[in-house]
């Protein structure tokens, strides 16, 4: 039996973003590496409103992703891309996206990053989350799936 997918309900933080033409690949659907440029505009866009400092609060840096593919996406498609977090850590946390076609509630791809805090300018040395930056992912906290 396969996985129950995600709904438009579970994620916390939308923003709206739009295919481009240039994203299709000869198959005519959004090619797949595209989907990873459309989670880091996800991220940096909710990371952009939490006012973190480089020098103060270090940098998150991407240790993993997963992007499972659904369904395909097509230009000239407006994605509405939710976010939400499934843990924070110490010094990391996972980033859980789904990227919802028009009219759709489960998503045509879904999966996730995870961020480790390094300091900025030793980005091999890790550091504890900034407070803001907890206090900014605690809304969009969900709880872990059963099974």
């Amino acid at each position: 039996m396969g996985k129950t997918l995600p709904r438009r309900a579970d994620y916390r933080f939308f923003i709206e973003i739009p295919t481009r033409w240039a994203d299709q690949d000869a198959y005519g659907h959004v090619n797949n590496a595209v989907y990873y440029t459309y989670y880091d505009t996800l991220v940096a866009t909710f990371l952009g409103g939490v006012g973190l400092d480089a020098r103060e609060d270090g940098l998150g840096v991407v240790v993993e992703t997963l992007c499972r593919h659904h369904s395909p996406a097509f230009f000239p498609d407006m994605l509405s891309a939710g976010l939400r977090v499934g843990r924070i850590g110490t010094t990391s946390v996972r980033y859980e996206i789904g990227l919802f076609r028009a009219g759709e509630d489960t998503p045509c791809a879904e999966g996730h990053f995870i961020h480790v805090q390094v300091e900025a300018d030793r980005q091999d040395r890790t550091r504890p989350l900034p407070e803001k930056l907890r206090m900014a992912l605690a809304p969009l906290l969900v709880p872990p799936a059963e099974g």
